[in-house]
């Protein structure tokens, strides 16, 4: 007599072409150069989850703006605080090795992660420097200035690497005459390989490196400013999307400045606003997408894209890109024709079209809304894009024109008058995550968390989608259903990495747990890396 099946086992067998055998690896920010998030483990799963528990915690001892996007790799799990590049053993959480850099530290005092490539981690720094570090040893190997931290530019984001180069850009768009610009750098050397300014260059701007090759187009002519209102803006600061097939780069370009005033910069102020496609080796432009088109909330398109093929493996599969903006929206689009496929809110938008005056203007999202660092992810298993987005409102009461002339180079540069607008009370903040079937863009469902949603969003094989929130909050849900699994407060925000890898030892779950940030309502906890497991 045969014995009855459970569904759950019924799901994993289906499953069954996604599931790796042998150690899996979390190698990147978003564990693919493409960005899915994807993880192809199954032994975490809606009939073991109830046997998760914390394992192990690496405690950094200090209290920062903790939002590293965690990488595993050989047996090594690496992280950052601001100052700080640590290696941990994934399994017991013993520490490997930690590298310190002192320099002053930044008003948000962050750094969103690593890059792994042949046995070396990259990263950036708020000085403005790109590091390289033996990834065994923690021994630095070189170091490369890309930014100037004297106007006001930084380098938080998480690179990424491929082919012998490491990709990363400059933040600090926000401050006035600060321009975005991306960089191919080599890693063995660091020796700058290419240079493409995100926003016109001018005859003043400093040249890095070899200049990448310009759109046919001047863009310079979608800038329509007043003489005093320098161009500004189009920085990057989260991480990247590759296609290791095409070797298309993808990068996401930053919001223009003065952040909410436009009246003296007329045009489509490329590329800001937009996901802008580079040949990775030399840098060339070769498309962009304007997803934010006149700019006046501070609406960044900040989050690394997702590339995938909907429906995999069936004919009616489609070459897809994915994105999601702080405007609270979902982006995708057709790869090879470029068409936009659709556009959905994926939080609450109010406002968005009003006029923004000196007697102030509420809109959502905020200036803190939408996705902010971590982008969507795409199960495979599913058909499925999640994301995790905030769903907070801002007013704003804008600066006249003799405000906004009178900032200096590399100040703040927002247009208004409380810094980036007055936040709704913190007790309204809160957060989106949604299902949304990759091909019609229909909704499957949502989960409205407590708090706002700035990790990382990882489903896997396992039928399983894992999340956290700012108040701490760990969740395991049902992929399939929405249906609330598992969940423990981990005693800290939630706003870095959620990742899932398994080095022979078994599945395990890495959280970067305690981000205490200016922005963000939080507790002062230190800074966490948790490890989950099943017992």
């Amino acid at each position: 007599m045969l014995r009855p099946i459970s569904i759950a086992l019924l799901v994993l067998l289906a499953q069954g072409s996604f599931v790796s055998a042998g150690p899996v690896d979390w190698p990147s920010y978003n564990r693919t150069l493409t960005s899915e998030r994807f993880a192809p483990l199954a032994t975490i799963n809606p009939r073991t989850v109830k046997n998760l528990a914390i394992l192990c915690i690496y405690d950094t001892r200090e209290s920062v703006s903790f939002q590293t996007g965690l990488v595993q790799v050989g047996g090594a799990l690496y992280g950052t605080t601001e100052h700080d590049t640590f290696s941990v053993n994934p399994d017991n959480c013993q520490e490997n090795w930690r590298a310190h850099e002192d320099f002053p530290s930044g008003f948000l005092q962050v750094n969103r992660g690593v890059a792994h490539l042949d046995g070396r981690v990259f990263r950036g720094t708020t000085d403005g420097r790109v590091l390289a570090y033996d990834a065994g040893s923690g021994k630095k190997l070189w170091a490369t200035t890309i930014a100037d931290p004297k106007i006001g530019e930084t380098v938080p984001a998480s690179p990424i690497a491929w082919n012998g180069l490491v990709f990363i850009g400059n933040a600090g768009g926000d401050n006035k005459g600060v321009k975005g610009r991306m960089y191919g750098l080599d890693a063995a050397t660091g020796k700058i390989v290419w240079e493409f300014y995100l926003v016109p260059r001018g005859p003043a701007d400093v040249a890095r490196g070899p200049a990448a090759r310009a759109a046919s187009t001047d863009i310079a002519t979608t800038w329509k400013n007043e003489s005093s209102f320098p161009i500004t803006g189009g920085a990057t600061w989260t991480s990247y999307t590759l296609d290791p097939v095409t070797g298309l780069l993808y990068v996401p370009g930053g919001n223009p400045a003065p952040d909410f005033v436009d009246d003296f910069r007329h045009g489509d102020n490329l590329y800001t606003g937009s996901l802008v496609v580079l040949d990775a080796k030399t840098g060339a432009y070769q498309k962009h997408f304007q997803l934010v088109q006149r700019d006046f909330h501070d609406w960044d398109v900040s989050t690394a894209p997702t590339l995938f093929t909907t429906n995999a493996g069936k004919r009616t599969g489609k070459r897809t890109i994915a994105i999601a903006p702080k405007d609270g929206h979902l982006y995708a689009f057709d790869m090879k024709s470029g068409k936009r496929l659709y556009r959905i809110p994926v939080t609450t938008v109010s406002n968005a079209d009003a006029l923004l005056t000196p007697a102030g203007t509420r809109f959502c999202p905020g200036a803190l809304g939408g996705a902010e660092w971590n982008g969507p992810a795409y199960d495979s298993a599913h058909n499925t894009i999640f994301t995790g987005e905030i769903d907070w409102c801002t007013t704003v009461r804008t600066n006249p024109k003799e405000t906004l002339q009178s900032v200096a180079l590399g100040q703040a540069w927002s247009g208004a008058s409380e810094g980036f607008g007055k936040q709704d009370d913190a007790s309204l903040a809160a957060g989106w995550l949604t299902a949304t079937d990759a091909t019609t863009g229909a909704r499957k469902w949502r989960f409205k968390a407590p708090f706002p949603l700035l990790g990382g969003v990882t489903p896997t094989a396992g039928g399983i989608v894992l999340f956290g929130d700012a108040g701490g909050n760990f969740y395991v849900f049902d992929a399939a259903q929405g249906k609330s699994l598992w969940s423990k407060n981990l005693a800290g925000a939630i706003g870095g990495g959620v990742i899932t890898y398994d080095t022979g030892a078994g599945q395990k779950i890495a959280v970067a747990v305690g981000m205490s940030s200016p922005l963000w309502p939080a507790s002062k906890n230190t800074s966490r890396v948790v490890i989950l497991g099943l017992k």
